[in-house]
């Protein structure tokens, strides 16, 4: 999508992508879903600096609004840790035009920590598909 780090911190990341046809949805402004990515993967590294080395963060929930819609220029994200738990890391990320208007705002909670490793592939069910042949 063409996301690059503009600032990255213990607990805060800024990301920034300039705007192209590629982003635009069929009214000629970003699409939400784009700037839910910009937002989401800046919150993800946010709460990734805030963590231990080898901590894996996963998102758990997100709320956005959405609050200007935006045709050109750059787009930032301003992700922050509100709060860092045991298991779960809040982000609040401000997500900004290169005007300075509030285009977006996200509220956003990850786990943090350690995933179970996967099973033996021995004791996985099998299955196998069947198909009919026109």
């Amino acid at each position: 999508m063409g996301f690059r780090l503009l600032k990255a911190s213990r607990g805060r990341v800024l990301l920034r992508f300039k705007v192209d046809s590629r982003h635009l949805q069929v009214h000629g402004v970003v699409h939400g879903g784009v700037l839910a990515a910009l937002a989401d993967t800046a919150g993800g590294l946010a709460s990734y600096m805030a963590c231990p080395v080898g901590t894996r963060v996963a998102t758990v929930e997100m709320k956005i609004n959405y609050l200007e819609g935006v045709e050109r220029g750059s787009i930032t994200a301003d992700a922050r840790v509100v709060r860092i738990g045991r298991h779960l890391s809040v982000v609040d990320c401000d997500v900004t035009d290169n005007l300075g208007r509030l285009v977006a705002k996200a509220l956003m909670t990850f786990f943090v920590g350690p995933f179970p490793k996967p099973r033996d592939s021995r004791n996985r069910a099998s299955f196998s598909f069947v198909t009919d042949k026109v």
